[in-house]
């Protein structure tokens, strides 16, 4: 498969802390990659150094064999790179279909130019993730799995090539976290690619292509989900040792 995605020695540092050392990965064309890995383990860091909310301190990331680090997040936005956030922040005092509608406004290719054909974009998005009902709410009256959504809606809008997932299944229920799975399957038929961060793993194994694992800021595994949730090092590291 074609690698839509590629980073190359990425690293991150923080005045005298490296927050992502040395992070190569690969993503093709319509694959899931789940980046798992314990708290503070450079996972959501590695992902704004992607959508250029962070700049790398070393390495290089192409996005369809094209260099983006000198670009700036909203010209990544505009190259199809759409990404949500683990802190769910809709804009306050607009509807939920306004919110959506901002996305469209400024995703790939400059986005929509009027707000009609956005909102219109913004309502197949909403009822694509199963808030439709709630067109006309205020965003920040929805409880905690509809900014869920929200944010999902919001980065779909953008009609990205590659959506950067941050823990969006975190906090959700049973039931909750199956719908999300499905979701994004759906999404990825659509053939867009996803990288998403997730602490679920019974969640990130079925709905992962291949599983990624930072410790410490690097990486320490990359391979199938079974093959990597079974690496001693990833078991040792983030899964805890296994009782005797």
């Amino acid at each position: 498969m074609t690698a839509l995605l590629e980073v190359r020695h990425a690293t991150r540092r923080f005045a005298g802390l490296i927050a992502v050392n040395d992070v190569s990965l690969t993503l093709a064309q319509g694959e899931i990659l789940g980046l798992i890995g314990p708290n503070g383990a450079g996972k959501t860091t590695l992902i704004s150094l992607i959508s250029g909310t962070l700049e790398p301190s070393d390495g290089e990331l192409l996005f369809q064999g094209v260099s983006i680090n000198r670009l700036p997040a909203f010209r990544r936005a505009r190259l199809g790179i759409g990404r949500t956030f683990q802190i769910m922040r809709p804009f306050p005092g607009l509807s939920v279909l306004d919110n959506v509608a901002v996305g469209a406004l400024f995703g790939r290719d400059g986005g929509q130019t009027r707000l009609a054909p956005a909102r219109e974009q913004a309502r197949a998005c909403l009822e694509f993730v199963g808030l439709d009902k709630h067109i006309d709410q205020r965003a920040d009256e929805l409880g905690g799995a509809g900014r869920k959504r929200l944010e999902l809606a919001k980065a779909l809008a953008m009609q990205p090539k590659l959506l950067l997932c941050d823990e969006i299944m975190a906090g959700l229920n049973h039931v909750e976290i199956e719908e999300v799975i499905d979701l994004l399957r759906k999404v990825r038929d659509q053939g867009i690619s996803i990288l998403v961060i997730e602490h679920v793993i019974k969640a990130i194994k079925s709905l992962s292509d291949r599983l990624l694992v930072l410790h410490h800021g690097e990486k320490i595994a990359d391979g199938t989900p079974e093959d990597v949730l079974s690496d001693p090092v990833v078991v040792q590291a983030y899964l805890g040792k296994k009782r005797p």
